[in-house]
């Protein structure tokens, strides 16, 4: 089945209710570390979640953890053994509670970088560039997508009306999924995700 018949199928949709009462369940002390890196494509996120007894103090103290590179375009089959190096930690938005999010950098069998990761060359770029104050700025621009795969709020059969309308606006009329954008812009901030603001486009 493929991931777009998937998405129309309405069976495919969860009870949100049903996973509240799971998360809101006590945890004790153990955290849900959810390790999140970037595959062979350049641009797809990959992740899993290692159990851990506390709360690490700092991301020095989380365990290197592998996967099978094979399977994210980032190993051949015979050495596919490829390992998670964590780089950052962020509180966890959607788990809440003491869990985490833990940014990592990819590293093959051999110790190499795998061929996306480029956090490490700019890494390297920027400790070389340390004493110089650079300025940069980066800009995430995102489409919403409804289950059909179709622009959220777009006609369904055809194209909305020039920019002039939507860019920076306002109203259920010009804004499709406020509630979307409100809701990644504030677990941003909660994960201490510095994001310098937002507009519609």
């Amino acid at each position: 089945m493929s991931a777009l018949s998937i998405m129309q199928n309405n069976n495919a949709q969860t009870d949100k209710v049903v996973l509240q009462k799971y998360l809101s369940l006590p945890q004790g002390d153990r955290v849900q570390a959810l390790y999140i890196w970037i595959d062979g494509t350049g641009e797809g996120l990959r992740s899993k979640t290692k159990t851990l007894d506390g709360v690490p103090k700092d991301v020095s103290e989380l365990p290197i953890w592998n996967y099978d590179g094979s399977s994210t375009y980032q190993a051949e089959g015979q050495n596919s053994d490829t390992y998670l190096h964590p780089v950052k930690i962020y509180p966890d938005p959607f788990r809440g509670g003491k869990n985490i999010m833990v940014m990592c950098e990819t590293y093959k069998y051999n110790k190499e970088p795998t061929e996306t990761n480029h956090r490490r060359t700019c890494r390297e770029i920027m400790e070389k560039a340390k004493d110089d104050h650079p300025w940069f700025g980066i800009e995430q621009e995102y489409t919403l997508l409804a289950q059909d795969g179709h622009p959220f709020g777009w006609p369904k059969n055809g194209f909305p009306g020039p920019q002039g309308p939507y860019y920076c606006a306002v109203g259920a009329g010009n804004v499709y999924g406020r509630d979307i954008v409100e809701a990644h812009y504030r677990a941003c901030l909660y994960a201490g995700i510095r994001v310098s603001g937002t507009n519609a486009e």
